[in-house]
């Protein structure tokens, strides 16, 4: 007999409620959007009256989950860089010198002096003053070599030392420049990720093209100019011993030493050593704040080998200058006056309240491992966009009228069943969106034109197959039955292959294939759902209700 359980009926309906619930937002987008810009604001602290009228603009017992707008849809910006990779090899040497110094040190009988010679950046050159113990000497850097932590370079060092005349010539091994290479790229990424998250952009498309370059686009953000300023900043802060102050900018710094300028002194610029003492990489935290005389700073801290080397340092060197350095530039250079113990201080300057947290957002997120040349950039207008969602919103109101009158037209009745269940759907279809926080793309609002018409798909094959049925004499309740019943192979069929399709769209494309796969695979999932379950328990209700001796589809 024609007959649906009552749980069954109360579940499906229940999903129906709670798909449409979940789209709601999406019909008040921009009153949503600034409600929840609001919200946001308020927790992080900005608590004003103003921003209380917005959170207000929408109840806080309804979803507020909208469906996120690709970057052709709401505009924003598309920047593809090239990371610099071979800038970490100076770095590298850099950071290698104090322990190569200290260990050829402890040798000094055997391998006499050391003076460390110009050399280039991917490189150190030593020269001892007994060639005689050249043998030990490579034996001793040999010794500091560690192994290269990937599967490629397996058995491999990260340095190679060899000998020319009386120098020492170490360089990093060429499995540790790949392992380097690749390393620099993925935290590149995640920096500039983490970078973009901070400042609270919706649905950021970034992703590696290639051995070095990364793609970033991001949504809603006013020019290519401004996300460079947010994600091109290196941010690399340093703390080094001072040697020297003094206004020749062309002077020749010693060996192991570099001149670096002052932000807040005019015309003054430090000798100081490159080795720095602590890194920002070895910070945990940084927070706008202020000093002891209310003007912007930034507090940090450091984790705990930072930690215990800025004390050790600070313990030892009491009464002399120390400089701290942000990309190249010193910003401060207190003279310690006390042991710092803990790891945490504060950061001085001329600061802006502005400046100073963009200057902890750069500091927390983290340091570019090594610079970003920006090779391809554009910034796409919101009235673009705007364009774009006008000419989706009149295909996707052509497709789905001419989609109504068709079912309406053919079927009577029961075409208007089915349209109903269309409009469901398509809501049913935004809920998903909008509960998974996907982005909807131009290629995804083609996606949900083509979903439209598959959705009734299934239903013409079913009225069909009940015309079939009524054709050969059967009652109206058996014919609707075997309809639904006999159909359904056909529509499984029809939209699993689609699915897989779709799966593999999303699993091999990237960017405006995957957005077209999404809402493709999500409007599969909801029209079986509603030509299945939805048409068939209208239908039964409907029939429960008239019981008609004879049916015309």
């Amino acid at each position: 007999m024609l007959q649906i359980d009552s749980w069954k009926r109360v579940l499906v309906w229940s999903v129906c409620v709670i798909g449409l619930l979940l789209a709601l937002p999406n019909a008040f987008y921009t009153r949503v959007e600034q409600s929840n810009d609001a919200k946001a604001a308020i927790e992080l602290g900005i608590d004003t009256p103003e921003m209380q009228a917005e959170a207000a603009q929408w109840p806080n017992w309804l979803p507020s989950s909208l469906v996120n707008l690709g970057l052709d849809l709401r505009g924003g910006a598309h920047l593809l860089a090239e990371v610099e990779v071979g800038d970490v090899y100076e770095s590298r040497m850099e950071a290698m010198w104090p322990e190569i110094r200290d260990a050829l040190r402890d040798e000094r009988a055997t391998v006499g002096t050391i003076r460390r010679q110009d050399s280039a950046p991917d490189e150190i050159r030593l020269r001892i003053s007994q060639p005689e113990g050249m043998a030990r000497a490579l034996e001793v850097v040999r010794g500091l070599a560690r192994q290269v932590q990937t599967l490629t370079g397996v058995g491999a060092t990260d340095i190679e030392a060899r000998a020319e005349g009386d120098t020492i010539v170490v360089q990093l091994s060429e499995a540790e420049k790949l392992a380097s290479d690749d390393r620099t790229v993925r935290q590149s990424l995640e920096i500039i990720r983490r970078r973009i998250d901070e400042v609270g952009t919706r649905e950021p498309t970034i992703q590696r093209q290639g051995a070095d370059r990364i793609l970033i686009q991001v949504p809603g953000i006013g020019s290519a100019g401004e996300l460079k300023e947010i994600i091109g900043t290196t941010a690399q802060l340093t703390f080094n011993p001072v040697v020297g102050r003094g206004t020749d900018p062309d002077a020749v710094p010693g060996v192991g030493e570099e001149i670096v300028p002052s932000i807040d002194e005019g015309g003054v610029h430090y000798t100081l050593e490159s080795a720095p003492v602590v890194t920002g990489e070895e910070l945990v935290d940084a927070q706008p704040a202020f000093d002891q005389n209310g003007r912007p700073a930034v507090s940090f801290r450091f984790n705990t080998s930072g930690a215990r080397k800025f004390g050790d340092y600070t313990l030892e060197n009491i009464g002399a200058p120390f400089a701290i350095v942000l990309d190249d530039e010193v910003i401060s250079a207190p003279v310690i006056q006390s042991h710092i113990p803990g790891g945490s201080g504060i950061i001085t300057g001329n600061f802006t309240v502005e400046e100073s947290t963009n200057l902890a957002v750069l500091l927390r997120a983290g340091a570019l491992p090594a610079g970003l040349e920006f090779l391809e950039e554009r910034t796409i207008g919101p009235e673009l966009g705007q364009d774009s969602i006008d000419a989706g919103k009149v295909a996707t109101i052509v497709a789905f009228v001419a989609v109504l009158v068709f079912m309406a037209l053919s079927y009577g009745l029961f075409g208007i069943f089915a349209n109903i269940a269309l409009i469901i759907n398509v809501g049913l279809l935004f809920g998903l969106l909008s509960l998974i926080g996907a982005t909807l793309t131009l290629p995804g609002i083609a996606g949900i034109v083509l979903t439209v018409g598959m959705a009734v798909d299934a239903n013409v094959l079913i009225f069909e197959r009940i015309r079939e049925e009524l054709k050969s004499a059967k009652g109206p309740a058996r014919a609707i039955e075997l309809g639904y019943e006999k159909a359904l192979s056909a529509i499984l069929d029809a939209n699993v292959t689609t699915f897989i399709t779709a799966v593999i769209l999303f699993a091999m494309g990237s960017g405006p294939v995957r957005g077209f796969s999404i809402t493709l695979g999500l409007g599969i999932l909801t029209s079986v759902f509603t030509a299945i379950f939805v048409t068939r328990l209208m239908i039964v209700m409907w029939f429960e209700r008239r019981r008609p001796k004879t049916i015309e589809v």
